[in-house]
């Protein structure tokens, strides 16, 4: 039970790194916010070596900050944004080009034509995933498509194509490597058999040969060279975001449920060595593989939660700093019936309409600044619960507590709405850094810091509850018109007809 772990928590506009001690308590802690562009409507991308240079430049600050010498850390462990795709080159390490970010919609009319050729259903009980852009595996097709010089070269191995995740490890260690519950995140594993599926390759028109190898969640990666932190480090852990929160917030049970509030919102439900189909338009992932197979979950995804209180303060300028947002929802008693569907990038699950597109509804001469905020902040609760409401029917069983995490979870009034409007208790971590404690459980599982999920569990400490307050009639009231505005922005998106 001795020794550091550092946490590489690589999301999707800041880079951070946490430095734990043995007994799960952060040490130090270290950020590094890192640009976005927007080249065209819908298009999202990142530069590959502003993810790197910034996620380094958190790790080598948090190190430091820590006291503790680099020598002193057993492992590191990774958490990363999911589906968001890079390309390198395999020799000299150089990116080819943008990183497509899991919010790009630019392979819309790719995933509509693969859905009319049949693909669906074979992407679904192979996947447990959904033809849709969120996931990379037409960001690949779309990048090889545009830069037909490179196809051949990847077919010869030439190009690297990898999740986030692959690119930190990469740059760490120099070898190609993924997890489990990256690789379901691509639309080309099979996460019954474990590992990649050369149909659906072919189908996508992706070589295989540009793949990243499958390692388990918990197990050694390689090395980081010295010359990043002063000696080198085995990185051992590596997990999608919201697998490794599930993992930090100790959802080891089937029927366990975690909801984490960040720039989406995305809630798991552990469904264990059973990869439970959904009939509700949820998807069915990997959790993670610590050494002993694979684990599965059931995910709904909401594409916009805590990036609508983002987008009041940066674009309309309503708010000063996101963390006004609660004291401006609590200045009204409601929203005056106005809602706010944020389908800024369309709609994630259970709805999965990628041509759904922002409203605010409901709008009176006496709609105030206030009422607009409030109903955002309720946007994000609804969408949450939208997801459950999925989950329920899928595992056929009640949810009787949800444990929650990420930036927007300390939005209390967000919370309480969410309580009143789920009918159900929310838990939140004293520790609020679920997806990095997720991360350095699975390094240090592999580096023999710590011994089991027993371990963890004893480190996940509740720091607040909040119980549900409001009366059934008012949540029906309330979840009926916000279905009422959903079926609207739907419309509003929808192509036209000639």
């Amino acid at each position: 039970m001795d020794g550091f772990v550092l946490a590489l928590d690589q999301g999707t506009t800041t880079s951070r790194a946490i430095v734990f001690d043995a007994k799960g308590r952060q040490v130090s802690m270290a950020q590094k916010p890192f640009p976005q562009h927007y080249p065209r409507p819908g298009w999202v991308e990142h530069d590959p070596l502003e993810i790197w240079t910034s996620q380094l430049a958190a790790a080598r600050e948090a190190v430091q900050a820590s006291g503790v010498e680099a020598r002193g850390l057993a492992a590191i462990g990774i958490a990363n944004q999911r589906e968001t795709a890079v390309f390198w080159d395999r020799k000299t390490g150089e990116p080819l080009g943008p990183a497509i970010v899991w919010q790009d919609r630019r392979t819309t009319d790719i995933c509509r034509r693969l859905e009319a050729e049949g693909l669906g259903p074979v992407v679904a009980e192979r996947t447990g995933l959904l033809l849709d852009p969120y996931f990379s595996g037409t960001k690949i097709a779309w990048f090889l498509d545009a830069n037909p010089d490179l196809a051949a070269r990847a077919a010869r191995g030439e190009v690297a194509f990898g999740t986030v995740d692959s690119w930190l490890i990469f740059k760490l260690t120099g070898r190609h490597l993924t997890d489990p519950s990256n690789a379901s995140r691509t639309m080309l594993f099979d996460i019954k058999k474990g590992r990649w599926d050369d149909g659906l390759a072919k189908a996508l028109g992706v070589p295989t040969a540009m793949l990243p190898e499958v390692a388990p969640s918990a197990s050694r990666f390689g090395e980081a060279r010295a010359d990043f932190l002063g000696v080198p480090v085995p990185v051992c852990g590596d997990l999608g975001d919201q697998q490794a929160a599930l993992l930090g917030q100790a959802c080891f049970e089937p029927g366990s449920v975690k909801a984490t509030y960040g720039t989406g919102c995305f809630c798991l439900l552990n469904t264990g060595r059973t990869a439970v189909p959904s009939a509700n338009q949820l998807l069915t992932t990997v959790a993670w593989d610590l050494g002993s197979g694979l684990e599965y979950a059931l995910e709904g995804s909401v594409f916009i939660a805590g990036a609508v209180v983002q987008w009041l303060r940066d674009e309309l300028k309503v708010l000063a700093s996101s963390a006004e947002s609660a004291a401006r929802a609590r200045a009204v008693p409601d929203t005056a019936g106005v809602y706010f569907v944020p389908a800024f990038a369309g709609l994630g699950a259970p709805w999965w309409d990628p041509d759904a597109r922002g409203a605010i509804l409901g709008i009176t001469r006496g709609t105030r600044q206030e009422h607009v905020v409030r109903a955002a902040l309720e946007a994000i609760a609804y969408q949450a619960r939208d997801l459950m409401e999925a989950m329920k029917k899928d595992a056929d069983r009640p949810i009787t507590g949800v444990r929650v995490d990420g930036g927007a979870s300390t939005n209390d009034f967000l919370m309480q709405f969410q309580a009143d409007i789920l009918g159900m208790p929310l838990a939140r971590p004293r520790s609020p850094e679920t997806t990095a404690l997720g991360a350095a459980f699975a390094a240090c599982l592999a580096a023999g810091v710590w011994s089991g999920r027993d371990d963890l569990a004893r480190m996940c400490e509740e720091e607040r509850r909040f119980e549900p307050r409001m009366d059934c009639a008012t949540r029906e009231r309330l979840t009926a018109g916000w279905a009422r505005a959903v079926a609207a922005v739907r419309t509003f998106g929808a192509p036209a007809t000639a």
